[in-house]
């Protein structure tokens, strides 16, 4: 079973990035962190197709066989690592609902963490909230924001490949990113 790792490079993109995936497991295993999570491999594409309507998953780009076996192993990390999970939280897109309840048995829609891609005129609102919901975790575990690329990255700077992980400190800055194989 392939495992995470931490992408080394990470530290040129975005400064004070954690080195060395141990330093950063062991932060998540105290708790009190806030993971994003982009949602694992879907089938091709980019976007949605034209007409497609969040209370309707077929309408969607989803998840691909890969990625849903890609977000069990991610859960199954979590689990091997005892990583505290207190909270999960998705977008109300279907493959990010998907990647959270495979990974973590559990998620709960939240709106700040739709998808941005092609909904420029949400940016500033979304991250504003996304912000506030994160300086405000009070938390002894974990909380896991399940999003898209898009979103992510107009919060934290980092572009996140499919499955990989954001981790953010309550105070907003950006601890280290973990992406697993």
């Amino acid at each position: 079973m392939a495992g995470v790792r931490i992408l080394l490079f990470a530290c040129l993109l975005v400064p004070g990035i954690a080195l060395g995936s141990e330093a950063l497991w062991s932060l998540l295993k105290g708790g009190g962190q806030v993971i994003l999570i982009r949602h694992t491999l879907t089938t091709p594409g980019a976007g949605d197709p034209p007409g497609m309507r969040l209370d309707e998953c077929h309408t969607q780009r989803n998840l691909s066989e890969e990625g849903r076996a890609h977000a069990r192993r991610i859960g199954a990390e979590f689990r091997k690592r005892r990583i505290p999970v207190e909270r999960v939280l998705s977008s109300p897109w279907c493959r990010c609902l998907e990647t959270a309840r495979l990974a973590f048995g559990k998620a709960e829609v939240s709106q700040p963490l739709s998808n941005l891609f092609g909904r420029p005129e949400n940016r500033q609102k979304q991250t504003n909230q996304l912000k506030a919901l994160i300086a405000q975790w009070p938390g002894k575990g974990n909380l896991v924001l399940v999003s898209h690329g898009s979103t992510i990255l107009a919060l934290t700077g980092v572009s996140p490949g499919t499955g990989e992980m954001v981790i953010v400190s309550r105070d907003g800055r950006v601890a280290g990113r973990l992406a697993s194989e």
